[in-house]
């Protein structure tokens, strides 16, 4: 049970990407109190784990009510995230891409910065969407190792608030070039984990 929960706080890690979600956070409440700073990081991440919990809860419901077989959803879904791994990789890094979102956003509308860009998609991104999907595969997993990834998905959404909250002092030790590494080196693994998730689902669509 521990090395799936290890095995899946890795994944749900690599796929949200709390610490390239700091300079996002940073570029888009320049110009906020503390508190409201706070009052923003907080709300991103209830909107995000609100979204990833129906995922993780009603994705694969959604996908038998469609007819799709769930083989067929982890394979796209393998193929999806290994375009999304490689952008982390080789484009211009999470930080870079994501903080050109809303540069012109209107600071005084706090709920709205909370959705996006911090909430949707650097949080819950479509990447991490599909990969609560496929970790809770209901047909192969029980309902405690399900349970597992929820538990997962939640430390990883708390770690993400608290670096949030620290956010400044993290960045002035990091940087944009370390939170850039961070995530490329995230990347990497996840680019694993998409290639194993896609091998499976074809061999289990096929065989």
């Amino acid at each position: 049970m521990l090395s799936i929960l290890v095995t899946q706080f890795v994944v749900l890690w690599a796929v949200i990407d709390p610490i390239g979600t700091i300079p996002v956070y940073l570029s888009q409440t320049q110009g906020l109190s503390a508190k409201q700073k706070r009052l923003v990081a907080l709300k991103a991440v209830a909107i995000a784990t609100a979204v990833l919990l129906f995922f993780l809860i009603m994705g694969q419901i959604l996908l038998e009510a469609m007819q799709i077989p769930l083989p067929a959803f982890q394979a796209a879904g393998g193929l999806v995230l290994l375009l999304f791994a490689l952008t982390m990789i080789f484009g211009q890094g999470k930080p870079a891409e994501e903080a050109q979102l809303s540069g012109d956003f209107s600071r005084s509308e706090l709920a709205n910065l909370a959705v996006y860009p911090l909430a949707i998609p650097s949080i819950a991104s479509p990447g991490a969407m599909m990969a609560v999907v496929m970790l809770t595969d209901n047909n192969r997993n029980s309902i405690i190792e399900q349970g597992l990834t929820a538990g997962a998905m939640l430390i990883v959404l708390i770690s993400t608030l608290l670096l949030l909250l620290g956010a400044t002092g993290i960045h002035k030790i990091i940087g944009n070039v370390g939170a850039a590494i961070i995530s490329r080196v995230m990347g990497l693994i996840l680019a694993a984990v998409a290639v194993n998730n896609l091998l499976m689902g074809l061999k289990d669509f096929y065989f």
